[in-house]
């Protein structure tokens, strides 16, 4: 961060909440039991009573846990925030390590506090102190969130609601910011980091944070509840296949399956809504391949996190404001195409780019992988259909099939169900085609059988036993024996359920 970048940041922060005037009134003595910003205020020196205005409001307290306190401004706190900012030298303040940035503001807290007789007791100055480095060095109530492993998704809908998701439930938590002046602030700071913009003129964004989570921010006009932002975190550390049994996300024997799949270099999609675990599972997948292969991945907004070293990652940029200089999907395929992969993992395949896709699984690039949002995996091919004929409109449906028939050897669907828990639904191949249909043959299907007392779904994952044709190719790679026995028709019961 340079020292003007903060100068411009400070001020900012400084001009959301305006000062208020200092009431000359002394506290005498607050009422037993009462402390902190709720206490009363007594008499002025000439015995009248303070204005309403001048009384600061009772501090709401939380029902949610202690990392998450509620945000509501009063003038006593937004006094010494603006003191603060006024305090800290940015030229000294980018110097410091966060660390010491904290020491010195919860210093000033205290001084401001005991200069100004404002009642707020240790506690309070502490969680102050906090949100003012917050605001300064992060994305202000945001922080505690984006530090909490258990959240998977941050929904801001206004100033006022914040919701979080955690084990696939939604939530509404105690943080608020304090007007839709500070959510664009935050918003601005996002958009900036990346190099790019949010204001009325470019009023939707997507971007990542720099710890790869996805954002996307959209604000008035185009939003009518005022600034909203949508943050999709990931996991710190990629989920391997022994921890999606263990969730009960797929049984032992589906888990040795897709290990195997992706070994083998099979062409794989995966399908499923959104929040379902689709990048997710892809990273998994991705975890089983040859550390010797080239890979090139394909998306939007950088999310995978392969762990293999010669992997190189292309992202599309989206047109100026002039609406030039943009790089969609199929641009990155084509471009991919000369760059010798020897695999290439689309993160999402949404328009045009699945045409360049299936010619490439079809010209050597065999264990290519891809998602796509579908309901199933009938649907993902005639959403695939649907894609292929906006890059080439003009060419027979029977070829866009024989060609989708030829590359995709594996459809694994996924779901996040009612109960909160993403599990893969169902795992089919593709067979062939008869007529004008893509025949499909389930090798795995979860079945429901109840639910248990505490809400969780109980099932179990059955397989078929049906010989796939890729066999062949299993063979090659000596895992055809193992692919087979994991295969065989029995109902492996989900771990807990």
């Amino acid at each position: 961060m340079t020292l003007y970048e903060f100068g411009k940041r400070a001020s900012n922060i400084g001009t959301l909440i305006p000062v208020p005037p200092v009431v000359p009134a002394v506290v005498e003595k607050a009422a037993p039991g009462l402390t902190g910003a709720g206490a009363p205020v007594a008499p002025a020196a000439n015995g009248t009573a303070p204005a309403p205005s001048d009384v600061p409001p009772p501090l709401v307290r939380s029902e949610n846990p202690p990392t998450e306190v509620r945000r509501d401004p009063h003038p006593a706190t937004d006094f010494i925030r603006g003191e603060v900012l006024q305090r800290i030298q940015p030229a000294v303040a980018v110097q410091m390590s966060q660390a010491d940035l904290s020491t010195r503001v919860n210093l000033l807290v205290a001084e401001i506090a005991t200069e100004r007789r404002l009642l707020l007791n240790r506690q309070e100055q502490q969680n102050l102190g906090h949100e003012i480095v917050d605001d300064m060095v992060g994305l202000g109530p945001l922080e505690p969130l984006l530090r909490d492993e258990t959240i998977s998704d941050i929904l801001i809908n206004g100033a006022r609601m914040i919701y979080v998701e955690r084990r696939g439930k939604l939530q509404l938590t105690g943080l608020q910011f304090r007007n839709d002046a500070h959510v664009l602030h935050v918003a601005q700071r996002i958009a900036s980091s990346i190099g790019r913009r949010i204001d009325e003129a470019s009023p939707m964004l997507d971007a990542r944070l720099a710890d790869g989570s996805r954002v996307n921010v959209i604000i008035p006009p185009l939003s009518l509840k005022g600034p909203c932002i949508s943050i999709r975190k990931f996991s710190r550390s990629v989920l391997d296949f022994s921890k999606f049994v263990q969730l009960g996300t797929v049984s032992p024997a589906l888990a040795r399956i897709l290990e195997i799949a992706a070994r083998c270099r099979l062409n794989i999609i995966i399908s499923g809504g959104t929040g379902s675990g689709k990048t997710t599972l892809l990273n998994a997948l991705s975890s089983k391949i040859e550390h010797t292969d080239r890979i090139i991945t394909i998306e939007d907004t950088a999310e995978l996190q392969l762990q293999q070293r010669h992997v190189i990652q292309l992202e599309t940029r989206p047109p100026n404001l002039e609406g030039k200089g943009e790089i969609t999907q199929r641009d990155l395929m084509r471009n991919a195409l000369r760059m010798r992969p020897d695999r290439i993992i689309v993160g999402e395949v949404r328009g045009p780019e699945c045409f360049d896709m299936m010619q490439a699984m079809n010209t050597g690039h065999d264990g290519s992988m891809g998602t796509v949002h579908a309901n199933s995996g009938r649907d993902a091919l005639a959403r695939m259909e649907d894609m292929m004929l906006m890059a080439a409109s003009n060419l027979p449906m029977q070829a866009i099939r024989a060609q989708m028939t030829s590359a995709i050897d594996l459809i694994v669907q996924t779901a996040r169900m009612r109960d909160g828990v993403r599990r893969v639904t169902e795992l089919v191949e593709v067979v062939g085609s008869e007529g004008d249909v893509i025949s499909l043959g389930t090798l795995f299907t979860y079945r429901y059988d109840g639910e248990n007392p505490d809400g969780s779904l109980r099932g179990s994952f059955v397989a078929t036993n049906l010989r796939p044709r890729f066999l062949p190719r299993l063979d090659y790679f000596g895992m055809s024996d193992a692919f087979m026995a994991a295969l065989s028709p029995t109902a492996a019961p989900a771990p807990g359920k």
